[in-house]
């Protein structure tokens, strides 16, 4: 049994990660999140009772008592999700952005190199440091054919994404100038349950069931590459335990969809599955769709090339656009107690 710190835990892909390493291996985790906004304790529920899950609650910028934790717990590995992540937040104020995803990894990565420095050699020798980005990192594809891949120039847009690559560029300093045993994966746009309202998908299933009008920023021509959350959490299981260290992988959905292609398919499928009867203004899920001011600064095209994680690690998305959105669509439609909540 291996020993796993995982930051962010209580956010929509670190919860996810949790969840598949507790019911689908036999490693321990000990969940650290500082329990902003976007965590919520509730998408852990079904393992919260496991002997081998832990919860702390703590801020990464809290360097001592970070360090107190690594010698407590004795982690053979770290996984690190903690960031704020909303693009729209980040415009309207940066520095959340600088202070966790810059200043809590360079406070985690710290914590980390003072506990490596003093493990004997065997357990330096499987000791990892995984930290998790974003293809945002990356910048804008515009309306070119290529992909991202992980000799791509870093050419960040937004607070959000300049402070997601600082974190990248000192996780990578850290390997190179200390040792520190780090990998990094950058993934494209996840989706999937417990997801916040405020990102795309599950705010247009949220604002079609409510009736509200569902704003578009621009004209909805901005192209995502989608990844369901349960593949991502595999893939990035399957980094840890299988990457090598010094390398980065892109892991991404081979799900590329226009923004406005997307609406219009849950407001399809909503029609399909969940019709409208109680209304007297529409009859269709797509009458609410209304077109607003474009975001300052915002990226035309990600796409991901994740023929490396393929190739090396065997790894390949399981869910399908159609599957794992119907899967999502579903899981909203089930759980509206959770996300009224929000």
């Amino acid at each position: 049994m291996k020993k796993i710190i995982i930051t962010g835990g209580a956010g929509f892909i670190g919860s996810a990660l949790i969840r598949e390493i507790i019911n689908n291996t036999d490693h321990a985790v000990l969940n650290i999140d500082k329990l902003t906004y976007a965590g919520n304790l509730e998408s852990l529920a079904s393992i919260e009772n496991n002997k081998r899950y832990q919860f702390k609650q703590l801020d990464i910028c809290n360097f001592d008592e970070l360090s107190d934790i690594f010698l407590d717990y004795k982690p053979d590995y770290v996984m690190h999700l903690a960031a704020e992540s909303h693009v729209d937040r980040s415009i309207e104020g940066p520095i959340d952005f600088i202070n966790t995803n810059i200043l809590g990894t360079y406070s985690l990565l710290e914590s980390a190199r003072k506990y490596y420095k003093e493990l004997d050699k065997t357990k330096k020798s499987f000791f990892k440091f995984h930290h998790i980005s974003t293809d945002e990192v990356y910048g804008d594809l515009d309306n070119s054919d290529s992909f991202f891949t992980e000799k791509s120039h870093y050419s960040p847009s937004s607070p959000y994404s300049a402070s997601k690559a600082s974190s990248d560029h000192l996780v990578r300093a850290w390997h190179r100038t200390y040792g520190l045993p780090t990998i990094v994966t950058n993934c494209s746009n996840n989706y999937g349950p417990f997801h916040n309202p405020e990102k795309l998908i599950p705010g247009v299933i949220i604002k079609a069931l409510t009736h509200q009008q569902i704003p578009i920023y621009g004209s909805g021509n901005q192209i995502r590459d989608w990844l369901y959350v349960e593949d991502h959490a595999r893939a990035l299981l399957r980094v840890l335990t299988e990457g090598a260290i010094g390398e980065t992988y892109n892991i991404g959905g081979n799900n590329e969809k226009k923004n406005i292609d997307v609406v219009k398919k849950i407001c399809k499928i909503l029609d399909d599955i969940n019709p409208v009867t109680s209304s007297k203004h529409i009859s269709s899920y797509a009458e609410l769709i209304t077109f607003v001011e474009d975001r300052p600064g915002h990226d035309k095209r990600y796409a991901i090339d994740a023929s490396k994680i393929k190739k090396d690690l065997g790894w390949t998305p399981k869910e399908s656009f159609n599957t794992g959105l119907l899967k999502t669509i579903n899981w909203y439609l089930i759980n509206r107690e959770w996300w009224k909540k929000l």
